[in-house]
């Protein structure tokens, strides 16, 4: 897609496909690293759980959801979050100064849960509107398995909608997004190819619906991206909410120049696991 076509229908729709952004090749170093990071193998993860003697390579993917901060344990990732088929989209859309301050490895497996309607600038506020996630499927994304949903067009007003606790089992622990004006009738399935991208506002609706395939995962690596001209008043409480900070320096450069480096970077967030339900939703 030409770079025009790409930011007309990013700017309209709150979302464009990158199709077949990755090779063959570079989905499946990804998946084999993904194993790496389950078994802990490169390094700690606050909340894994320890390893068992003799686990098969599925025995330790479908204990996990998702894992927090991967490019903090991989080479690799980190290399990802700078792919340059991305990075070339991510300039087009948010401009020429782009930084990285999160990735999340999504080991989706059969019967796990997916993620309520919500906005990604609800739980990292640049406000600035520059907010840009790139979805990048590892397995062929489904409607069966667990791919995304979006509702088209829900960014362009800029509103962050109240959000509020679930018990619905089809999702995870997160909060869930309400009061919006649209509703699952105005939801369309984004189904991709393994190597495709979602590439997408940070006021976007979405969600995700359980893996109910038979067997298999739907994993994917989901890296989150703002303007590097942007502050980024993002910190977490000791008790697990937002709240205010200056600016977060735990970021990565991914295109162009940063006007603060001059403040330095900081090492803020560890890898951690996601709990889904079966983990307990420590509510609070």
């Amino acid at each position: 897609m030409e770079t025009t076509d790409l930011k007309k229908s990013f700017d309209r729709d709150g979302y464009v496909v990158l199709e077949q952004a990755l090779s063959p090749g570079e989905v499946g170093k990804l998946l084999d690293e993904a194993v790496r990071i389950c078994r802990g193998e490169l390094g700690a993860i606050d909340g894994a759980q320890p390893a068992v003697p003799g686990e098969t390579d599925e025995d330790v993917l479908r204990r996990y959801l998702c894992i927090h901060y991967p490019h903090k344990l991989s080479e690799l990732m980190l290399a990802t979050m700078r792919h340059p088929a991305v990075v070339a989209a991510l300039t087009a859309v948010i401009g020429e100064n782009v930084k990285g301050m999160q990735s999340m490895l999504f080991i989706k497996s059969e019967g796990k849960p997916g993620q309520a309607w919500h906005q990604d600038e609800m739980f990292i506020p640049t406000r600035d509107r520059s907010l840009t996630a790139a979805w990048i499927a590892l397995d062929d994304a489904t409607t069966e398995n667990g791919c995304l949903w979006v509702l088209p067009g829900s960014h362009r007003r800029g509103v962050i909608y109240p959000n509020r606790e679930h018990d619905d089992p089809k999702y995870d622990c997160t909060v869930e997004s309400y009061g919006f004006p649209y509703d699952d009738a105005d939801a369309v399935p984004v189904e991709l190819e393994a190597g495709s991208v979602l590439l997408f506002n940070g006021y976007l609706l979405h969600k995700s619906l359980p893996n109910t395939g038979k067997h298999g995962y739907r994993r994917a690596l989901a890296n989150h991206y703002m303007s590097a001209e942007s502050l980024l008043p993002w910190a977490v409480s000791a008790e697990g909410t937002p709240v205010a900070q200056a600016d977060f320096r735990d970021v990565v450069l991914v295109a162009g120049s940063d006007p603060y480096a001059y403040k330095g970077l900081e090492e803020v967030r560890r890898p951690r696991i996601r709990p889904d339900r079966d983990g307990g939703c420590d509510r609070k």
